[in-house]
């Protein structure tokens, strides 16, 4: 009966995760995390490590997807990504002094917020008016939201997707599939490098849950993304506005009832 419990909950755990992942760039910890503490009785640190590991894969897909349908601007995220990479670490660590009744709150609120926010106000910008943005003043503003981004996905484990995502669109002036696409590419590297601090500090988590968590998550991304890339803007704002909205929800009932 143990094992059956672990397997739903990961599924469903994955799922989510993957959907948030593959159309919106949202980290796994999001949903993840509280499942695995709700549910498996995990330690929260530990469940925001495999939520992390569980990233890599599902967010290097999800990058590759979104690449290959060229919604995918590596040349502009490698410039976030590395001062994101840098204050992971330094957020991971500070993480670990905290009580951790502290993580993933803040995430939870901002996924529900923001698919809320893809409803009502959709991204509806081109990649023509990307073009007009000057190349200066994006790098500036990638390299400051990067150093808040990295610490906010090192410290709670998510947010990191959400962050990125709603500043690509907002201030860097992205279009949806472009935003995500560059967001799930840093999110890739971030989450290994949020992982192997939070293994390096914690220790191996438990393998079997390990395993499942990043197997379902890959697969749900692989599904989210191939859909998102073939979807019109109206389309794909909507189904991720929900997706956000649904997951944000259930993930708060999670932490009411826990």
């Amino acid at each position: 009966m143990s094992l059956l419990i672990t397997v739903l909950v990961t599924f469903f755990a994955g799922m989510g995760a993957g959907l948030g992942t593959g159309f919106a760039g949202m980290s796994a910890a999001a949903v993840i995390s509280p499942m695995l503490i709700t549910f498996l009785d995990m330690d929260p640190y530990m469940a925001v490590g495999i939520a992390l590991s569980s990233d890599v894969l599902a967010s290097a897909i999800s990058a590759y997807t979104y690449g290959k349908n060229k919604n995918l601007d590596i040349k502009n995220g490698i410039i976030m990504m590395i001062s994101v990479l840098a204050f992971t670490v330094v957020g991971s660590y500070v993480s670990s002094l905290v009580p951790s009744t502290t993580m993933g709150g803040f995430s939870v609120f901002m996924t529900f917020i923001l698919g809320i926010k893809f409803i009502v106000r959709p991204v509806m910008t081109t990649k023509e008016a990307m073009a007009g943005v000057s190349a200066k003043k994006r790098a500036l503003q990638s390299v400051i939201c990067g150093v808040l981004i990295g610490f906010i996905c090192g410290f709670i484990g998510a947010g990191g997707g959400m962050m990125m995502l709603l500043i690509l669109t907002s201030v860097l002036g992205y279009e949806l599939k472009t935003a995500v696409g560059t967001s799930v590419f840093i999110m890739a590297f971030t989450a290994f490098t949020g992982a192997a601090s939070h293994f390096a500090i914690g220790g191996i988590p438990d393998i079997k849950v390990w395993i499942l968590c990043i197997l379902f998550t890959l697969i749900w991304a692989r599904i989210a993304a191939v859909f998102a890339n073939k979807a019109t803007p109206k389309t794909l704002n909507r189904a991720t506005g929900i997706i956000l909205v649904v997951l944000g929800i259930v993930v708060m009932g999670f932490s009411f009832f826990s």
